[in-house]
């Protein structure tokens, strides 16, 4: 087995989230995916979608994989990865983290999601337990990735070890100030992106006085109740990239108002589009609006402040991510899967995004 990731090696990654999710998961290991295929590398993907599954308690519409220890193990061995990454800590990772200490294989990690929040948002479960279960996860592996420095230092907090920066990217073709298409509303309009749930806080951005009007994308649990909640909003439901990004341009300021998201792609697709945001000082925006926005405490203070912010800051700051680049430190991180875990360069195929 090679010590680098050259065309030809083959990586395996183990997601409980994929397609038909959509989230910031998936759209980045669907990109991740192309570009890996630019560089002739065989990726194979380990999802709910090889096995029969259940719906996610709490969250129908995600559907968890009914697999079992002996067919992961058959999968990985099957495959022969020279390189593997758990990309999410559901089922199907514990399970391939099983059998690869048991197998002696080497892996790496990522950690995309604030499970602990999440869950003590449903259920009356400590945050501190959580975090154990995920430390565990996490600190057995070669390295946990992470989005933000923010987010690693968090983590670094809670004894998380071995911690590695991945960015992420936008398609800065797709999310463009010339794709503006038609809002029929009074302006300014204020905008908002992502399920529609209640770890997104969306009632900090649908109670705040502005003027104008307040947009919603996308779908979820919380839809019908907050349609009813908020008459004077206006619900667009789920989009297709291309009239999201026709939303994006079209819209004056958009408004993050979650607490608990690692990074947030959409503010970067917002951002590229010429959309100025609007954020809490949280781990993501505080990482990445930079000039492209205000980020502040008092969420409306930060959405009137970001009307003065011209769209072109807002797209020169999101062009700072490329996925290539975002690629470029993922291999960066990863581990030969066999026994030899010595940190080397990715050779060539690394090379050829540079």
């Amino acid at each position: 087995m090679t010590d680098a990731m050259t065309p030809g090696s083959r990586l395996l990654i183990v997601s409980d989230a994929w397609h038909p999710q959509v989230n910031g998961v998936v759209r980045t290991l669907f990109k991740l995916a192309e570009i890996l295929a630019e560089m002739h590398i065989e990726r194979h993907f380990l999802t709910p979608q090889g096995f029969r599954s259940f719906p996610m308690p709490l969250y129908p519409d995600i559907r968890l994989a009914l697999a079992t220890p002996r067919q992961v193990a058959r999968s990985i061995s099957d495959f022969s990865p020279d390189f593997i990454h758990l990309a999410t800590e559901g089922p199907l990772g514990q399970l391939a983290r099983r059998a690869c200490l048991k197998q002696g294989l080497a892996f790496t990690t990522s950690y995309h999601t604030k499970f602990p929040e999440y869950l003590s948002a449903r259920l009356p479960v400590p945050e501190s337990w959580t975090y154990a279960r995920l430390r565990d996860f996490h600190n057995s592996g070669q390295g946990v990735m992470v989005a933000t420095p923010s987010l690693g230092e968090d983590l670094a907090r809670r004894g998380f070890r071995n911690i590695r920066m991945w960015t992420r990217g936008v398609d800065a073709e797709l999310f463009n100030p010339a794709r503006r298409g038609t809002i029929d509303l009074p302006r300014p309009i204020f905008l908002c992106v992502g399920r529609v749930a209640v770890e997104k806080n969306l009632p900090a951005f649908l109670d705040l006085d502005l003027p104008g009007s307040k947009v919603v994308v996308g779908d979820g649990p919380e839809l019908a109740p907050l349609k009813k909640r908020y008459p004077q909003a206006h619900f667009f439901g789920a989009l297709s990239n291309e009239e999201l990004a026709g939303v994006y341009a079209a819209s004056d300021v958009f408004v993050f108002p979650s607490r608990t998201d690692t990074l947030g792609n959409v503010l970067l697709e917002a951002m590229a589009s010429g959309c100025p945001v609007a954020a809490y000082p949280v781990t993501g925006p505080i990482d990445i609006v930079g000039p492209g926005g205000v980020v502040a405490e008092d969420l409306r203070e930060a959405a009137l402040g970001a009307l003065e912010i011209p769209r072109e800051a807002a797209r020169a700051n999101a062009l700072e991510y490329s996925w290539p680049a975002c690629t470029r430190q993922f291999l960066s991180h990863l581990r030969p899967a066999g026994k030899q875990t010595s940190r080397a360069g990715l050779g060539e195929a690394a090379a050829a995004l540079s």
